[in-house]
Parts: C-alpha cells; structure tokens; sequence
C-alpha cells in the first residue's frame, strides 16, 4: 500500500509542476536592477519543453538563453553564467529572481 501512494503522490506532483510550467509559458516583460545597481528593461519568453523550462531574454541588444527546473514555485535557470536565476513564481503570476549570486534582481511580469 505504501509503495502504491508513494508512486501515485510521485506522478501526481510531476504533473502538478507540468502543469504548473506550462502556466508559465508566455511573454513577459523584464525589469531588474545589475549588481552595480544600474537599471535595465527588456522582455523575456518562456516555455515549457516538457523536460524543462526554457527562457530567452532580450535585454537592449543582447540576448540571453536559459533552460531551468520548476520546484513548487521556485524556478532555477542556467542561462551560462557562474550562478543560475533564482526566480519564486508569486500569486499574481509575476516571477522575481536573483542573479549574480543574489546581487542583482529581476521581476517577470507577463505582457
């Protein structure tokens, strides 16, 4: 019987953080303030691949990309630097994150 649930609780939460993911998928528009507290805008796009979150940013000129995982409602993404973004997806669907080790942030807001 234990084994039973455990296996069912397993496959219910994997769907559940599918699911959840695929919410996710969309545009946003990006916000954030860089370690040196200089300001920055521009817009991101997110979408589920089934195996993972996939994230491109587009910030002035320069472009990002990033795949990550979704654990409840925190979203990690490893976008090639030293450290991943660290986002919590609130109620109201906005995504605010950490980068650079916690010294810079950004807030995800969906357009």
């Amino acid at each position: 019987m234990t084994k039973t649930f455990t296996t069912t609780f397993l496959v219910a939460a994997t769907l559940a953080t599918s699911l959840f993911a695929q919410a996710l998928t969309g545009s946003y528009v990006a916000e954030g303030r860089n370690a040196d507290g200089s300001s920055y805008s521009g817009t991101v796009e997110i979408a589920d691949t089934g195996s993972a979150v996939g994230m491109t940013w587009n910030v002035g000129s320069q472009n990002y990309a990033g795949q990550g995982q979704l654990e409840g409602r925190v979203l990690t993404v490893n976008w090639g630097a030293a450290a991943p973004v660290i986002y919590v997806v609130m109620p109201d669907g906005s995504l605010h994150g950490t980068w650079d080790n916690g010294r810079a942030l950004e807030k995800l807001t969906r357009r």
